[in-house]
């Protein structure tokens, strides 16, 4: 069966709105095809971001979301039964080196360390990606690029990037974005008003300051919106937010408490509601 690197290609414009200079830094990277580490909080936009890159630059993105039982095989390829026999199938990474697409590792830290490294030697000027148990060498499209992700911030305590992997890549910082933006952003997304989207901007910048002191994190952007979503299909904005945040952020009752807090100094609870809160509580 033959690979579609068509069917990767991004058709429509995804909504993204910049930050900084990360659009004309990352084009420029790309001109030189350099390997790119995206770092940032969960839900800041990260994956947004590659998936417009990728759009702008007009190539196919072939997105991996890495998990500690990744495997080297789950990158590059494995040898599989069918009705003819033993046959060699590429993996995502392979079918990326050789056709020419923006290979997005997501999360990258979440593989195991002995399984990453076999990007290194893609990563550097040879752009190459050995096939060992096929016995081949796959030289590098031209077109490729490399791109992972990581979330230092709630990783370095556990894990991270091992000093030889890290220092192959050129690195853009992203986190949320200032209220404005941030605002804006959730309106557009998805389709409230601009005075919703302030008061749930207020409740997940209240939130980041419990980050290491109860929370592993506050309230992304990416959750801002799912809130917005529920509320304009007529959810009300506390159960909304409950959803959203606090429930799904802690299952500490004191957190989610304060959570619920926040949420309520935005938008009062009515009598039934804060009711039920409390006996959750």
């Amino acid at each position: 069966m033959s690979f579609d690197i068509d069917a990767y290609r991004i058709r429509q414009e995804p909504y993204y709105q910049p930050a900084g200079n990360e659009i004309t830094l990352f084009e420029r990277a790309y001109e030189r095809r350099l390997p790119m580490v995206l770092k940032g909080p969960t839900g800041c936009g990260k994956t947004r971001f590659i998936e417009y890159m990728a759009w702008k630059l007009g190539k196919p993105l072939i997105t991996i979301a890495c998990n500690e039982d990744m495997s080297a095989s789950d990158l590059v390829g494995r040898y599989l039964l069918d009705e003819t026999g033993t046959k060699w199938h590429d993996g995502p990474l392979t079918h990326a080196v050789r056709h020419g697409a923006i290979c997005y590792l997501d999360e990258i830290v979440e593989a195991r360390q002995d399984t990453t490294v076999v990007i290194h030697p893609l990563t550097d000027a040879r752009r190459f990606l050995p096939l060992d148990k096929r016995g081949e060498v796959v030289h590098a499209h031209e077109d490729f690029q490399l791109v992972v992700s990581y979330n230092p911030g709630y990783q370095s305590r556990s894990k991270d990037m091992k000093a030889s992997t890290r220092q192959r890549f050129a690195a853009l910082n992203f986190d949320y974005p200032d209220a404005s933006l941030e605002a804006s952003i959730v309106a557009t997304e998805a389709g409230v008003d601009r005075e919703v989207a302030d008061a749930l901007v207020a409740i997940a910048h209240r939130s980041r300051a419990l980050k290491n002191r109860g929370l592993d994190e506050g309230v992304s952007t990416r959750m801002l919106i799912y809130a917005a979503q529920l509320i304009a299909s007529g959810v009300t904005p506390a159960e909304s937010c409950d959803m959203t945040m606090a429930d799904a952020l802690t299952d500490d009752p004191q957190i989610a408490m304060a959570l619920q807090g926040f949420v309520a100094a935005q938008f009062p609870r009515d009598a039934a509601q804060a009711e039920v809160v409390a006996r959750r509580a």
